[in-house]
Formats: structure tokens, C-alpha cells, sequence
């Protein structure tokens, strides 16, 4: 289920995934990015609840194999962002549920936002991947804390697959074992395999 393709279990592949495999071994959602989600999850990032951080981490948690991921994981990383992003938002909402997830685990230090980029709402796939390139890094002087390791990627919502694929590239390229991703919700369309 690399693609979060509902599939009957995580370790089987859809026809897509087994052609072109994607940089996330798994990919695990909560819920469809759909109403009331969409109007929750805004008001979760843009408008200072980030007291709702423990109640959408146990609705993650309840989603099929997410306990299992999370304690096979060396490390749960958060989707960073930005300086200029989290200045105007004064949290990252993934470092929030990753530390609600796994707080032993949770690490916001090592993997790196390098630069800003522009808003990914309104482009399409192929820009989303191209705005991101060389956005994501893992912190040299803990680089070797990646190799071999099993490490699970926590992000609100998947839309594209743009920034978690792009992350886990640059995990992969650090000789991260494996790699999961493990997000609150997904949109129904769009997202890449």
C-alpha cells in the first residue's frame, strides 16, 4: 500500500507502485481530505489550535497499521517548515503530531527545511515537485543517525505526494532502511502512486 491505495494489506503493491516505485515504502492515512476534515485541519494550521494536536494524533493512531509503523520506526520525523512559514504560524502543525505520536521517537531537528518556497495549494504535480527541489535535508552533522534506519514521516495533509516524496528522496539518498509516511489526511484525487 505505498500509494495509500486502500489495498487489503500494507505490504502489497498496486500495479502502479510495482512499475514505478515510489521513494515511501508506506504511506498510511487517517481520513479522506474531505468535509469536515478540510474545515478542521485549516483552522488545526492557520488559526492557532494547536491544543487539537493530542485528539487528531489518536485519530491517526486508530487508522489500520499506524501503531505497528510508528513502534518499528527509529525515527518520526516531521514535514519541516520553513523559518519565514513557521514565524507566521508560530508552529509547525506536523512537529505537533509527531510528538503527540512518538514523542521518544519524534525528532524536529533532522531533517531540514533549507529554504522557503512558495504556497503548493494552487500548482499542479509537476511544479509541486519542481518548487521543492533542494528544499529538504537531512543535518549533517547527523547524517549517520539516518543510515539504516527505519524512519516514518508525519504530515497533516497528502494532496500531490510532492513534499513527503520529495523528503523521503533525501532520506533515502542519507541510506534511510526505510521509509513510511504516515499523514492525517489524504485527498481523494491527485495524489501520485
Amino acid at each position: 500500500m505505498t500509494c495509500a491505495l486502500p489495498l487489503p494489506h500494507p505490504a502489497k503493491r498496486c500495479g502502479t507502485c510495482l512499475k514505478t516505485p515510489p521513494p515511501l515504502d508506506l504511506c498510511l492515512t487517517a481520513t479522506a481530505y474531505a468535509w469536515p476534515w478540510v474545515d478542521l485541519i485549516a483552522r488545526f494550521k492557520f488559526k492557532h489550535r494547536a491544543g487539537w494536536a493530542g485528539p487528531l494524533a489518536t485519530l491517526m493512531l486508530s487508522a489500520a497499521w499506524v501503531e505497528d509503523t510508528l513502534d518499528a520506526a527509529d525515527w518520526v520525523l516531521p514535514i519541516p517548515l520553513s523559518a519565514e512559514r513557521l514565524s507566521e504560524r508560530g508552529y509547525n502543525q506536523a512537529w505537533l503530531l509527531a510528538r503527540q505520536l512518538r514523542p521518544t521517537k519524534a525528532d524536529a531537528q533532522l531533517l531540514l527545511r533549507t529554504r522557503d518556497t512558495p504556497s503548493q495549494r494552487s500548482l499542479p504535480r509537476a511544479e509541486r515537485l519542481a518548487n521543492l527541489e533542494g528544499a529538504f535535508a537531512v543535518e549533517p552533522l547527523r547524517a549517520l543517525q539516518i543510515r539504516g534506519k527505519r524512519v516514518v514521516l508525519i504530515d497533516d495533509v497528502m494532496t500531490s505526494g510532492a513534499s513527503l516524496h520529495t523528503a523521503a528522496r533525501v532520506l533515502r539518498q542519507a541510506g534511510a532502511l526505510h521509509i513510511s509516511a504516515v499523514v492525517l489526511a489524504r485527498t481523494e484525487a491527485g495524489g501520485e502512486p
